[in-house]
């Protein structure tokens, strides 16, 4: 488990360093774990599965870190379009940002149907919510 979160965190800060500043991009990364730890630790509280923690947080942070190596070679995509003056550089990073964001939420709501035995609705329900505590909440925070 606790490899995974490291590879999150060195990844993530390559990646919004790459975005932004790297102290903010840092911050904000080390918030994403704070709120994805947090949010784990309530669903499973929630749902009376707490024996599941370290499965379910190893399982969403696997993902997490496919989805981040994607990204980073999204990015690398991105940069090496613009160098080229690609006219639609930024359309075509858009689109595989939206791909990956709508992926993420299919494989962490995926973990949950199957891992928690919840109902696909509720899962795909769970995933956004996750997703959006997770990247939303820092991001709002690094805002103000």
């Amino acid at each position: 488990m606790w490899k995974t979160v490291a590879f999150y965190l060195i990844s993530g800060c390559i990646v919004e360093g790459l975005i932004s500043d790297p102290a903010d991009g840092s911050l904000e990364v080390f918030l994403r774990t704070i709120m994805a730890f947090s949010t784990v630790a309530t669903i499973l509280l929630v749902t009376k599965k707490w024996r599941y923690y370290n499965q379910l947080f190893t399982a969403i942070f696997v993902c997490e870190n496919f989805i981040m190596t994607l990204a980073t070679a999204t990015e690398a995509m991105y940069f090496g379009m613009v160098m080229n003056h690609h006219d639609a550089a930024e359309e075509i990073s858009i689109a595989l940002g939206v791909f990956l964001v709508g992926w993420y939420i299919a494989i962490v709501s995926y973990i949950f149907r199957q891992l928690l035995s919840f109902q696909m609705s509720l899962s795909i329900m769970l995933a956004f919510s996750y997703f959006v505590l997770t990247y939303g909440i820092p991001m709002l925070f690094m805002d103000i």
